[in-house]
């Protein structure tokens, strides 16, 4: 009797979070097996490595067979020193993370933003399967973006690919007063204007009113002028932000995620905003909703190990 063939590897994703660690396993075909997450220990960076080995070996002995592992984290690898920079989850900050999961779980390890993750997920078979171009926005409590190119993240040659959220708001009219600060030390960038927080703040600027955005959006639809008005600024300003994105990167496809992507009405106002300031006769790229919700991340950090499309660290 012959040994049965062997079984392809799984596909390991973890979304290393700031409160939570998810673990995801995927088959050859990217239908999900098994996920898992714990809590990120807070502050411990010896703690965070142990806890990510924890779960892959957890996985693995629960599905009888081994993985390659991609994780997706808040900041980025430096090219420089091989260290983890700009990361909100601060513990990583100047630690070599790659290097420190390769030495515990015994393989390579791929490593990725988690909007490169987002963005990567909803390419290979998300909302923006099939297209060329994808640019991945995350609207949330902060904004970032990832982009990937025929199924390859780009990471840019100082692995900041896709971060627009830093650049400053073009096309000042009635942010023309004073801006707002933004964590990275400047003022007036796109995350200090349409994250979540911003547009709490600039509802409570213009109406003297203290809400959340699901609580404005709420309100907007029942007719309150105040919540309407603060919707249609901030459609204005992602859509002038956005064009700017399609002037330099031209993508088929613009894919949000985040809690703020599931404010139906942008993906009817924010492209009826923005072609005035897209440098075309006919702006052909599509706003959609993501596909795969919160679970796009770490899906994502898997799809970083796919033999039809290699990853492609820069």
């Amino acid at each position: 009797m012959t040994d049965p063939s062997p079984q392809p590897p799984l596909r390991i994703g973890i979304d290393l979070g700031g409160t939570k660690i998810e673990i995801i396993a995927l088959d050859e075909t990217g239908n999900e097996l098994l996920r898992r997450r714990v809590a990120t220990p807070q502050g411990d960076y010896a703690g965070t490595v142990a806890a990510v080995a924890g779960l892959v070996a957890r996985v693995e002995r629960e599905l009888g067979r081994c993985g390659t592992v991609g994780v997706g984290i808040p900041g980025a690898e430096s090219v420089a020193t091989g260290l983890i920079k700009n990361a909100n989850s601060t513990c990583l900050i100047g630690q070599p993370l790659r290097a420190d999961l390769q030495t515990r779980l015994g393989r390579e390890v791929r490593l990725a933003n988690d909007a490169n993750c987002f963005a990567l997920s909803e390419a290979i078979d998300g909302a923006g399967q099939g297209a060329g171009v994808v640019f991945g926005v995350i609207l949330g409590t902060g904004v970032g973006g990832g982009i990937v190119v025929d199924g390859r993240v780009l990471a840019g040659a100082n692995r900041i690919a896709g971060e627009w959220g830093h650049n400053p708001l073009p096309y000042p009219g009635e942010e023309s007063g004073e801006m707002p600060l933004c964590y990275c030390g400047r003022a007036g960038c796109v995350e200090a204007w349409l994250s979540g927080p911003a547009l709490a703040g600039d509802h409570l600027r213009h109406a003297g009113q203290t809400l959340l955005p699901a609580e404005i959006a709420a309100r907007a639809a029942q007719g309150d002028a105040a919540c309407k008005a603060t919707l249609q600024r901030y459609e204005r300003r992602l859509a002038k932000a956005l064009a700017q994105v399609i002037n330099v990167l031209d993508p088929d496809v613009i894919v949000l995620g985040g809690g703020l992507s599931n404010l139906e009405r942008l993906y009817a106002n924010v492209p009826a905003y923005w072609s005035p300031y897209v440098f075309s006769d006919t702006v052909c790229t599509r706003l959609v909703r993501n596909r795969h919700g919160d679970s796009s991340g770490v899906r994502g950090a898997a799809w970083l190990w796919n033999d039809a499309t290699e990853y492609r660290a820069s």
